[in-house]
């Protein structure tokens, strides 16, 4: 039986999203800060080029932009180089952080002609006060209620024209008048192992860390098609390239940190591995309610949905059926264990 305990998700090192480790002014630094220095997402750039160009023709405000997809793919970094480009100024903030109409009022009011808001989580905000944000994104103004009862009446603030950038990684749970008040709506891919490994080097050029083009490929390969974990990895992996090595990040240094840090050629680390092998061992490859697995390993059941789940099901590794989840023939080959039935099967295929 595959071992329980709690997993330490805040330090996992495949987490797409930013964990309590991450130093913020290391990620920052390595964000590229035009649309050229901006590494994969060809489609996103070339539609993002001729709207910025046709907008700042016309001397106008870009119009509202969503951006969705995984975490960590660089939506945060997008933003800011639309801003960049456009030659505005951005205000950041997230949807949980806007709490009450007030705080979205007090934002909305500090922008200048053209400014950017950026709302990371977008898909968080309260009902009332995306309704207050209804009439900011189509008529540029908001709306006031004084007083109670009788009494009470409605005031019209006028706002300069800005654009709102949103990004969410659940765009499904935004709401149907939010989502069509986006004039551009762009979805962020999963990177490509080759583009990751251009980020990779790009990233240790910056830093002025030595590497092997073999090394960038092999940390790529283990990067889940995200640039966040990429440069997670490369700062990581100069630890062990100044401590084992001369400073040079080699292959085999690479395959020794990686190893080390339990994540396997495809990027799987032990929670993956823990989740595909309660289902194949504990429960006979499936299927398993989500619940029930997240019970057996001991973790939270938004934890898996959330965070394992996706990648495995990009590998073909889990598929979500109507009873639970089941274990497909490539899990049973990366783990290197043998489908229950197989060796019947073989037996029959050699008698006949």
């Amino acid at each position: 039986m595959i071992e329980t305990g709690e997993f330490d998700f805040e330090n996992r090192v495949v987490a797409p999203q930013v964990i309590k480790e991450d130093d913020n002014d290391f990620d920052y630094s390595l964000r590229p800060k035009t649309l050229a220095e901006y590494i994969g997402q060809d489609k996103v750039k070339e539609n993002m080029s001729i709207y910025i160009e046709a907008a700042k023709k016309r001397g106008e405000p870009l119009d509202h932009v969503l951006l969705y997809g995984p975490p960590g793919l660089g939506k945060t970094t997008l933003s800011n180089i639309i801003a960049h480009e456009m030659g505005v100024n951005i205000r950041v903030t997230s949807g949980p952080a806007i709490e009450k109409t007030g705080d979205l009022a007090a934002l909305l009011t500090s922008l200048q002609a053209g400014d950017i808001l950026f709302i990371d989580e977008i898909h968080r905000l309260s009902r009332a006060v995306e309704e207050i944000l209804y009439p900011a994104l189509e008529d540029f103004a908001i709306d006031f209620m004084i007083g109670n009862g009788p009494a009470a009446r409605s005031i019209r603030l006028d706002l300069q024209r800005f654009t709102l950038v949103g990004a969410t990684t659940r765009s499904g749970q935004l709401s149907a008048p939010l989502r069509d008040r986006f004039g551009i709506i762009q979805r962020l891919e999963l990177y490509s192992p080759d583009d990751l490994a251009v980020i990779i080097t790009r990233s240790a050029t910056i830093l002025g860390v030595a590497i092997d083009p073999d090394a960038a490929q092999e940390m790529a390969k283990r990067s889940r098609g995200t640039p966040r974990i990429a440069n997670r990895f490369l700062k990581r992996v100069r630890d062990y390239a100044d401590v084992m090595g001369n400073g040079r990040i080699t292959k085999e240094i690479a395959k020794i940190a990686l190893d080390r840090m339990e994540v396997d050629g495809l990027g799987l680390d032990s929670l993956d591995k823990r989740l595909l092998g309660m289902i194949i061992k504990g429960y006979g490859g499936g299927p398993v309610g989500l619940e029930t697995l997240a019970s057996a390993i001991g973790e939270e059941a938004v934890t898996l949905e959330d965070v394992c789940e996706p990648y495995l099901m990009q590998l073909g590794f889990l598929a979500r059926t109507p009873r639970g989840r089941v274990a497909t023939e490539l899990a049973y080959e990366h783990l290197g264990l043998k489908k229950p039935g197989s060796a019947a099967n073989d037996k029959q295929t050699t008698l006949f």
